[in-house]
């Protein structure tokens, strides 16, 4: 908090410092325990009427009355990671899109409008990197046409808590009635110590995903279309560790995409009668191994917020939070057809366990 040379507390933000990143101390509300002091540490998205909005890392938005401030000052960007690669949010976001793309897509201003049939939100969503070129609501107006035209409900893909993410407009949907749906966070670690965390037996990869694969896939809707996105990316390998039994779907699977120096993992699942022994792990030692061969040094994946044991693996795995994902889709209108409820990327659920998981 900020303190002056006379050692009291000074509120050192004004309205002004919307959309900076601020650190603030208030009072605690009544009833909500013996803590005097409460502090939140997020992006200033608005000051008005004497109430200021917080957004923190992970999206959550903040309300505190001005009248109880008693400390405040603006602070520098997310800090950044000690150890792993590093890496800026657009940077990030670039390559997550390049490596699950859509079928069809169009430019507004900077930003990407993508469909895909309703296969995944990430592929059936607005990524906002930059000017749309539009006032926001004709912006907003715009996609929604867009995705009407194509039967589809209208998303925008947003991050928070890093360098460069968009707590701004996500404030600003939010207030035109848009509804953020799933929160998900984008990890990332170095990868040859994911190589070396097993000998990958037993994997076998491919550059195409087969029917086998395809059967221990779990995402509804595989289609042409599906496939057509699950096959896209500058460099995908398939991943299987054959079931025992012939005409059984694999024990596990997994995929990644290698774009230049990083490596994506995604939908890796296991049979349930395989989990915990160590098959996951295998399979992404394998892909990580054929990442490093192509000249690949960082990964990246996707995790939903409460897949606990999933982020309790790829911790172990090196992996660390780098910004949470987020989708907010328009308010319903009569006649619009429902997305998957899929969001894009599955992982582990929990150690050598799979479940649904991504950047929404």
């Amino acid at each position: 908090m900020e303190i002056s040379a006379k050692g009291r507390l000074e509120v050192r933000i004004t309205p002004a410092d919307v959309g900076k990143r601020v650190s603030v101390r208030r009072l605690g509300e009544p009833g909500t325990g013996s803590e005097k002091f409460t502090d939140t540490v997020g992006v200033l998205t608005s000051w008005d009427g004497g109430v200021l909005m917080i957004t923190r890392r992970d999206g959550e938005t903040v309300r505190i009355p001005e009248n109880t401030l008693v400390a405040g000052k603006v602070v520098p960007a997310a800090p950044a990671r000690r150890r792993g690669p590093a890496a800026t949010y657009p940077e990030l976001a670039h390559i997550a899109a390049r490596a699950w793309r859509p079928v069809e897509s169009e430019r507004l201003g900077e930003w990407e409008l993508r469909a895909a049939g309703g296969f995944t939100r990430r592929a059936n969503s607005v990524l906002p990197l930059g000017d749309p070129g539009l006032p926001l609501d004709a912006a907003l107006a715009a996609v929604r046409r867009w995705y009407g035209e194509r039967g589809l409900p209208a998303y925008v893909q947003t991050a928070t808590g890093a360098e460069g993410t968009q707590e701004l407009l996500c404030a600003e949907l939010e207030r035109r009635g848009w509804v953020r749906e799933v929160t998900a966070e984008l990890w990332t670690g170095a990868l040859a110590p994911v190589a070396d965390r097993a000998e990958g037996a037993g994997v076998v990869l491919s550059r195409t995903a087969d029917e086998a694969w395809l059967a221990r896939y779990r995402r509804k809707g595989v289609g042409e279309v599906a496939l057509r996105v699950v096959a896209s990316g500058p460099s995908v390998w398939f991943a299987s560790v054959p079931a025992a039994g012939e005409g059984e779907p694999p024990a596990a699977i997994g995929r990644c995409v290698v774009d230049g120096r990083w490596a994506g993992f995604a939908a890796v699942e296991v049979a349930p009668g395989r989990r915990r022994q160590g098959l996951a792990t295998e399979v992404m030692a394998a892909l990580a191994r054929r990442a490093l061969d192509e000249g690949a040094s960082a990964a990246w994946l996707q995790v939903e917020t409460d897949n606990e044991g999933g982020r309790a693996l790829y911790r172990a795995l090196g992996f660390l939070p780098h910004h949470a994902c987020h989708h907010y889709r328009a308010p319903e209108k009569p006649g619009g057809r429902e997305a998957d409820e899929e969001t894009g990327t599955d992982l582990p659920e929990g150690p050598e366990a799979s479940a649904r998981s991504g950047c929404p």
